[in-house]
């Protein structure tokens, strides 16, 4: 089960009122959309954007609208919906389902095929990058999108090694190559790193923060959840280079100890928010 989270802060940020309406940029089951829906009632409604089709259908709540789609088209989901909002919030963490029920290749705990799309409509799987993009190409993602210090060793191993079909036979060959420090696996940054570049993550979340403050009304907010560097430093830079918008706060709020202790995933979680002018 996909606990939301940090939903105490989202709420106090967001600060839904009755019969508001607000935007989930990345539904999931839907756990922010029910508590935001909680405080909306009777009229509120928010509209969940969902790009897995699996995790959309799943979603079935009253005054919720839910849309299988990428926020990166927002602009025209709104206007498709004709829906106006009072704020915006955008979870950028993967849904435990992703890791434990999706067979998509997203974890090297169990032995998958290396999908890693969020969609199927999508066409790139690390399964194309791993067994034909060239060695040079490979390693650059690794580095750029995984932070890998490792990376032109595990290029070279993965371009010699094809082809590689599997979580496990990834996994299992980065762990001949890079030792094992600590309680990470080695293959950690690599799979970030491909599932990344499989949805264009990156390049996403810009896209999907212009399409939110230009949809956005005058004093509606947007409030981001990150989980990794890569991330927050793109939403600290929108944020602060963007004349219309004025942060709330300077630095990221992170869980307090007890939700990290009731969600261990929690703990590298970072929210920022805005306010549009």
């Amino acid at each position: 089960m996909h606990i939301p989270v940090l939903t105490k802060e989202v709420l106090e940020y967001l600060s839904p009122k009755p019969n508001e309406n607000f935007i989930d940029c990345t539904l999931g089951f839907g756990g922010h959309a029910e508590e935001i829906l909680k405080r909306t009632k009777p009229n509120g409604k928010v509209l969940g954007i969902e790009i897995d089709p699996e995790i959309a259908k799943k979603n079935k709540q009253e005054r919720l609208i839910v849309v299988n789609d990428s926020y990166v088209n927002l602009r025209k989901i709104v206007k498709v919906n004709d829906f106006k909002a009072n704020g915006i919030l955008f979870d950028l963490g993967l849904s435990s389902f992703h890791f434990e029920g999706s067979n998509r290749g997203f974890s090297f705990q169990k032995d998958e095929f290396l999908d890693m799309r969020f969609s199927p409509k999508s066409r790139l799987m690390a399964y194309d990058i791993i067994n034909s993009w060239p060695e040079k190409d490979i390693e650059e993602i690794l580095k750029e999108y995984g932070e890998e210090r490792h990376s032109r060793r595990i290029a070279k191993a993965i371009t010699e090694a094809r082809k590689i079909k599997t979580t496990k036979e990834l996994a299992c060959l980065i762990e001949k190559i890079v030792p094992r420090r600590g309680k990470i696996h080695p293959a950690t940054r690599t799979f970030q790193a491909l599932r990344i570049a499989v949805n264009d993550e990156l390049e996403n979340i810009r896209k999907g923060l212009l399409e939110a403050t230009e949809v956005l009304g005058v004093g509606g907010r947007i409030v981001v959840i990150s989980f990794h560097s890569l991330e927050d430093r793109i939403v600290k830079h929108f944020f602060k280079d963007n004349p219309n918008l004025k942060v709330l706060f300077k630095k990221p709020i992170q869980p307090q100890e007890d939700e990290i202790l009731n969600n261990p995933r929690s703990r590298s979680a970072k929210l920022r928010a805005v306010v549009k002018i």
